[in-house]
């Protein structure tokens, strides 16, 4: 498997991760739920590794792209300009949810703050996944973009190929 195919495959998991995260998240700070919270902080890992990975596999994925023609250079660099963006706060969830899962389990007087600047940070870290994934839809999939490929014209057909 090419690491293309890789990106291809992996880079929803962030996206989803956040805001699935989020959502266990809250359930377990409005249910006073340690291990729901502790559940939330292992799907924030999970999409940190999983976006740490769209990340690095990004590069021969722009390899494959960028002399299809239909393919804007310019789409491809508003993507990866945002998906260094997204990665920090991808770093930043991570460690933050590993950091929370040692401080509830530790000292649980501190269990709520923790979970609270965590659900902050997953959100708006999946604000940043969300418009990364976003931008890159648009790189290859013309009913996000708007963008069509010109037609080919038959007899020549060689000029665009």
């Amino acid at each position: 498997m090419k690491e293309t195919h890789i990106h291809l495959l992996i880079n929803h998991m962030p996206v989803f991760g956040t805001i699935f995260g989020a959502i266990v998240l809250a359930i377990g700070i409005w249910s006073k739920s340690t291990t729901t919270k502790l559940s939330a902080y292992v799907v924030f890992l999970l999409s940190a590794i999983g976006g740490t990975v769209a990340y690095l596999t990004g590069e021969a994925a722009e390899e494959t792209v960028e002399h299809i023609p239909g393919v804007a250079a310019s789409m491809i660099e508003q993507h990866e300009t945002a998906a260094g963006y997204a990665l920090v706060a991808m770093i930043v969830l991570g460690v933050l949810a590993v950091f929370a899962s040692v401080m509830t389990v530790f000292k649980p007087t501190t269990t709520n703050l923790f979970a609270w600047i965590t659900l902050l940070v997953s959100l708006a870290g999946f604000g940043l996944v969300a418009r990364t994934g976003y931008l890159g839809g648009q790189i290859r999939h013309t009913e996000v973009s708007g963008y069509t490929v010109p037609e080919v014209d038959e007899e020549n057909q060689n000029e665009y190929y």
